[in-house]
């Protein structure tokens, strides 16, 4: 697996990933009318390659094949975290965030995750600071803002 630094030529593929991410994924902890509303299949390319240039991205990339992704914002904001429905559970997703938690120099992480996603980053260290309620197109999603404080080592 390679991580490198998120191209605009891998948004077109980043955005199928995270559609076909959500609908399958996700799938356990979300109503379909849920997930339509949360990944739309209408993402606009230009709205997230713009996002995702302006925070520090990566992509994991198996065997030419983008595998997972994720962003990070300067102030500690981990915005996005998705892995291939394909290649859950082999690390990917503790690489990326390895990586995302590294480029910032915050003492404080935090994050919006998912019911499927709140799991992983408990066991990263994070703890939730509220159950949080999104409401896109009339239809209301949980997730949960959690946060993690980061040492310095000198």
């Amino acid at each position: 697996m390679i991580i490198r630094k998120y191209i605009s030529s891998d948004c077109k593929e980043i955005i199928k990933l995270f559609y076909e991410t959500v609908h399958s994924v996700n799938a356990k902890d979300y109503t379909d009318v849920q997930l339509s509303v949360w990944a739309t299949g209408n993402e606009e390319i230009e709205q997230w390659d713009k996002s995702l240039s302006e925070h520090y991205t990566v992509v994991a990339v198996i065997e030419n094949r983008i595998v997972g992704f994720g962003d990070i914002d300067a102030i500690g904001y981990l915005d996005r975290l998705y892995v291939h429905k394909d290649y859950q559970k082999i690390g990917i997703a503790k690489a990326i965030c390895d990586r995302l938690e590294n480029a910032v120099h915050k003492s404080k992480i935090t994050t919006f995750a998912s019911i499927t996603a709140k799991p992983f980053f408990i066991n990263r260290g994070y703890k939730v600071i509220r159950e949080n309620k999104v409401i896109r197109n009339g239809i209301e999603l949980s997730n949960f803002l959690m946060e993690k404080y980061k040492s310095f080592d000198n």
